[in-house]
Parts: structure tokens; sequence; C-alpha cells
């Protein structure tokens, strides 16, 4: 992979250019960045809490299909919570070394066990004892220490060998877009900017003033 402090030449955005399909965008783009920097997959989440004030928190992508954009979590934990309560979330990644980014917005829905199961199971060993161990976004009264006893006792609880289940706490969410911002900076800050909303059969595809 190129390092990190590497950048590329901006490029123009041309309508013409564009796949029909923002998933497909989003694909070329992604894999574009992988070349680039060392983590592409990390992405902005935004919810709103109960009095609609909102918050923001970087999460790893862990897939992107038709249906819509991936990511995993404590179910306990806050953002969760916010999503549970209003389902609906927007997602920013920053490709600088492209300078580029993707925005996107949508309903937000959990996945179902089988999909949650599946990608648990290909987390290594360290990863899934934390996912029983954390109890997330919660205060640790004893501090560092709480939470390494806390990860002591999980793997006690299922020794080296043994299979580690999903805690019924942990799964993932499915963010359905309905909007999709692709941003490509350009000189004088005449950026190209194209937007693709959802509507009945397809997307509507709009240029945007920078």
């Amino acid at each position: 992979m190129t390092g990190a402090g590497d950048r590329q030449p901006r490029v123009e955005l041309r309508r013409k250019n564009l796949a029909a399909d923002p998933v497909d965008q989003f694909h070329a783009w992604f894999e574009e960045a992988e070349k680039f920097n060392d983590m592409p997959e990390a992405v902005a989440l935004a919810t709103v809490d109960a009095a609609g004030h909102p918050d923001v928190r970087m999460v790893l992508l862990k897939g992107a299909g038709p249906d819509g954009f991936r990511f995993f979590t404590n179910y306990d934990g806050v953002k969760a919570g916010q999503i549970t309560a209003n389902p609906t979330a927007a997602l920013a990644f920053n490709w600088p070394e492209l300078s580029r980014q993707v925005r996107i917005r949508g309903q937000v829905e959990r996945l179902g066990e089988a999909e949650s199961d599946a990608y648990f199971v290909s987390r290594d060993r360290a990863s899934q004892l934390g996912a029983w161990a954390s109890p997330q976004s919660r205060t640790l009264e004893d501090g560092r220490d709480e939470l390494e006893e806390r990860t002591l006792e999980v793997a006690g609880k299922y020794p080296e060998g043994t299979e580690i289940p999903r805690p019924p706490h942990w799964g993932g969410f499915l963010v359905i877009p309905e909007q999709i911002e692709f941003w490509q900076g350009r000189p004088a800050r005449l950026h190209d900017r194209f937007r693709y909303s959802a509507e009945p059969g397809g997307w509507r595809i709009e240029r945007l003033a920078p």
C-alpha cells in the first residue's frame, strides 16, 4: 500500500463519468482509497439523542452493498440506544489523500442474527472477548482494572480453543441510504459535488454548488 502521506493530484468529477448506482460509484472510490489510505473503512457516524442533540464518532465500515452500509457495535451502547429511539443516521468518509469525501444519509435497521453471527466468528479471539467484557459507554468505577478483570473472567469462561458465542447485546446495523453525496476537491474551492437521491425505480443525480 502506498503511504498515507502520499497524495494524488486532484482530478475533476464529471456527470458523464458517474456510475448510475451510487453504491457502484462508492466501491470505485473505495478501491482507489485503499491504495493511498491506511484505513479507508474508517467512517464518522452521526446520530441524535432524545433531545435532538447530535453525536458523532468513528466506526469501521464492514460491508457495502445494494441494501446499504454495515457496521457492528454493542447494542447496549449510547449510539445503539440513539439509533433505536431514532433510526436515522449519517455517515461521512474522508479520504484527504484523494481530496475526496462521501456523505450518506438514511434509515437504520438491525442486521439479522445470522449475519451478526457470521461476522462475529470472523473476528479475532481478543476482539470476541472484548465484546463480552466491555460494558460500552458505562462508567468504570474501578478504572482500567475493572475492564481487565472482566476480560480475564470472560477468558476463563471460554478457554483457549473454545468457541466464543456472539453476545446477545452485540451485532450489526445497516444504514439504508436515501442520499449519497460525492465530493471531489478542486482548486480555488470550486469543488465538484454530486448528490444521488433515492426515488422510485432508481436514483436522481444532481450537481451541487461547492
